[in-house]
């Protein structure tokens, strides 16, 4: 098992309108094929600054979902396009993360 912590940056001033998008169409998409989206975050010290975590039980699993999710006509043709709008996505930052033996989140 492990998780990605994702890393974004909304355009300039945009972040709130992003977390709505996120919370109201993308998070209940992706969970809808399978994603398994475990927490979402405002980032205190940078106005324009959200991350998010997904959680996948192996390999297999996560290509999977990414394929369901990315190669999907709604993501291509609907949301993928309103997040690029929303998102400098060339600062996306993704930090892959396996917990250790004593941490809660096994």
């Amino acid at each position: 098992m492990y998780y990605e912590i994702r890393r974004y940056q909304a355009r300039p001033g945009r972040r709130d309108e992003w977390v709505r998008y996120m919370e109201d169409v993308v998070i209940p998409f992706q969970s809808s094929m399978g994603m398994d989206v475990t927490a979402s975050f405002v980032v205190d010290d940078d106005e324009d600054g959200y991350v998010w975590i997904r959680r996948f039980e192996d390999e297999a699993t996560s290509e999977a979902v990414y394929a369901a999710v990315y190669g999907s006509e709604r993501w291509k043709e609907e949301i993928g396009p309103v997040v690029r709008g929303l998102l400098l996505t060339e600062q996306t930052v993704v930090t892959r993360v396996t917990p250790t033996a004593a941490s809660p989140l096994r």
